[in-house]
């Protein structure tokens, strides 16, 4: 709650926004005033990244040598 006191927070929990509506006596519709002309215009897919959601995917065998490879 700190973050909303000392300027613009990055993130508001639900459990926060709750207790305010239930101290200002409102609603989330009335606290939360959608801004579309902020929101970033979707960037379309290219032929090579799109792949829709159930579609197969080219997967790279993985090695059998009996160990892991390490983390990246």
């Amino acid at each position: 709650m700190s973050g909303l006191w000392s300027g613009q927070p990055n993130t508001v929990k639900l459990d926060e926004l709750d207790v305010i509506c239930a101290v200002l006596g409102c609603g989330l519709e009335e606290l939360l005033l959608p801004e579309p002309e902020r929101v970033p215009e979707p960037v379309p897919a290219t032929d090579s990244q799109a792949t829709a959601v159930g579609q197969p995917r080219a997967v790279a065998p993985r090695p059998r040598t009996g160990r892991s490879l390490p983390p990246r």
